[in-house]
């Protein structure tokens, strides 16, 4: 009897990368893919994957989770509950928010999430800092101390009373990332136009939820864009622009790379799936369906789909942002809220991988290799998880099995985290994943769980090629052109 060369071997699937789609086995030996071929020898263990597919474990770049919001609640999972919510749903890897309000000190914060993460994470994780007060010390010391430990993406915002940075501080935060090669993200709309829109809507008796689409006028999120990338071009400094909702946000990002400017964009499954119609509920049960920006048009559904198959828009995060529909979340303001005090979010992190292997998988929108790009590789890519994305050797063995053809509705009861419902109850859905690996450990079977809180790993990671300046300077910037000015 021959002697198992591998641990764990995935037997008779196809395989799907970024770039191909072949049928393959792969071998697995501890952690780490080693072998991808036909007919590979045996393993300890073996999983006869006939019919399926073998895909890489989702990455999801962006979500909120065991987050203290800037109005102070705290959202509805913790690390525990949200990564097993994600392994459910076919994602390995998540990077959260560890999250700088007004009078905290960068570092504490950091270091206290972490705490968190190590006690409850089942998948592995890494952090964006968002960073809400813009000090000497946040710009000077703390934002080099935590790029060079590894925590190499800011998060700011443009809007919210409680967190936007004005045009000024935005500058010193670009200035501050570019010195520590650090990639900054952004939740870019126009606070004026909003706070404008609110007061005017609530004056007038408009209060019901379907009003808070109203209040973010899609212009404020073309003029944010506009703004922050004029920004991004005088610095030179690389940004990711988060949740894009609309034809004309796309427009304006598919300007600016068509200009070499060095940006990078995500949508979320909200505002490919959900419109403003959505909002539109008896009594406040549209709170279920706030999220910031909000859910738009059929149209920008289209023109969202197109950026992302030119290339315009790169990967598809969740937003995973879950408050209850109770005292402790979206109704902690009383039963009848207006729009303006309900806390903003979705719960998104088990739904992303299958809402989207539907749409584009299933339904051909798409396809399967532009799925993987959109929801694995291209986020370990652009934030630098050197292990994570593809099924490639030396990569973590990170795998989802799906099965193509099991139909599923989505209920509020099937899932896992601790929302108490989900956006997208009722839809049918063709295809799961029925068994999915983390570091070559089968963490989902079916139904059945085998994580432990702490087995997360945290990913610390430096900038990468997408933090890196493209070395296009505008003039002013230049000391060769501004008379000798050394303003970087």
């Amino acid at each position: 009897m021959s002697v198992p060369v591998y641990d764990l071997v995935i037997r008779g699937g196809t395989v799907g990368t970024s770039s191909d789609v072949f049928a393959a086995d792969v071998g697995i030996v501890g952690e780490t893919i080693v072998a991808i071929g036909k007919g590979l020898a045996g393993g300890k263990t073996e999983i006869d994957a006939t019919g399926k597919l073998v895909l890489p474990g989702g990455v999801d770049a962006h979500a909120h989770i065991e987050q203290l919001s800037a109005a102070g609640i705290m959202n509805a999972d913790t690390f525990e509950s949200a990564t097993r919510s994600a392994a459910f749903g076919g994602t390995t890897s998540v990077i959260s928010f560890a999250a700088q309000h007004v009078g905290m000190d960068a570092i504490t914060v950091v270091n206290d999430y972490k705490a968190l993460a190590k006690r409850g994470a089942m998948i592995d994780y890494g952090f964006h800092l968002i960073v809400s007060d813009v000090t000497d010390k946040v710009i000077t010391q703390d934002i080099p101390a935590l790029v060079a430990e590894g925590f190499s993406s800011i998060k700011i915002f443009m809007t919210y009373d409680r967190l936007r940075v004005d045009d000024e501080k935005l500058l010193d935060i670009l200035a501050a990332a570019r010195e520590a090669k650090a990639l900054v993200c952004v939740h870019a709309e126009n606070h004026g136009v909003i706070s404008w829109m609110v007061k005017r809507l609530l004056d007038k008796g408009y209060t019901a939820p379907k009003y808070h689409g109203v209040s973010h006028a899609r212009v404020s999120e073309s003029e944010a864009f506009t703004r922050l990338i004029a920004f991004s071009e005088l610095l030179d400094q690389p940004v990711m622009i988060f949740h894009v909702s609309t034809r004309e946000g796309a427009a304006v990002i598919r300007e600016a790379r068509g200009r070499s400017v060095k940006i990078f964009a995500e949508t979320c499954p909200q505002y490919l799936f959900l419109t403003a119609d959505d909002l539109d509920k008896p009594g406040v049960e549209g709170a279920k369906w706030m999220c910031s920006p909000p859910a738009r048009t059929t149209d920008d559904q289209e023109a969202l789909w197109r950026a992302l198959d030119l290339g315009d828009l790169q990967l598809i995060s969740s937003d995973h942002a879950p408050y209850r529909m109770d005292d402790t979340g979206k109704l902690r303001a009383g039963p009848n809220p207006n729009f303006k005090q309900v806390a903003n979010g979705l719960p998104g992190l088990e739904v992303r991988l299958p809402l989207l292997f539907d749409a584009m998988i299933s339904k051909g929108r798409l396809g399967l290799k532009k799925f993987v790009e959109l929801t694995s590789t291209a986020p370990a890519q652009i934030y630098n998880l050197e292990k994570k994305g593809s099924i490639a050797i030396g990569k973590d063995a990170d795998i989802a099995i799906w099965d193509p053809a099991k139909k599923v509705t989505l209920t509020d009861a099937m899932m896992h985290d601790l929302a108490g419902f989900t956006p997208f109850a009722g839809r049918e859905l063709t295809g799961w994943p029925d068994t999915v690996l983390l570091r070559g450990r089968v963490l989902v079977d079916g139904d059945a769980f085998h994580g432990t809180p702490g087995d997360g790993r945290l990913m610390l990671r430096d900038g990468g090629p997408a933090a890196t300046p493209s070395g296009r300077m505008v003039a002013e910037m230049d000391e060769r052109r501004n008379f000798g000015a050394k303003l970087l």
